[in-house]
């Protein structure tokens, strides 16, 4: 994914100028922007004060990471799986959970 060039408090900044009443032209003429793009910020940040962007950025890494554990996990027991054809998912949960992966 491409890394914007604008950091969240910025972007929240420029939502709570369009709310204080400056048109949203002239704060996409200021910041570089195509009306579709601000417009975008706001679908995702609107509302939002930084503090909350920050968390809700945490999140996203942490459910990216879960995600990416989850898939190691399911391709371990399917290896597994493979290996031994005839075991039944709770024992090869309890073989991968001896070896450590869980």
């Amino acid at each position: 994914m491409k890394k914007s060039r604008f950091t969240e408090a910025q972007i929240v900044s420029a939502l709570k100028k369009q709310e204080a009443g400056i048109s949203t032209r002239e704060i996409c003429r200021e910041l570089g922007v195509t009306g579709t793009t601000f417009y975008n910020w706001k679908a995702k940040y609107g509302g939002m004060e930084i503090s909350n962007v920050k968390k809700m950025k945490s999140l996203e890494e942490e459910n990216a990471r879960s995600k990416r554990d989850d898939q190691e996990l399911s391709e371990a027991l399917q290896e597994l799986a493979f290996k031994h054809s005839s075991y039944g998912f709770r024992k090869l949960f309890a073989y991968l959970r001896r070896s450590g992966n869980p």
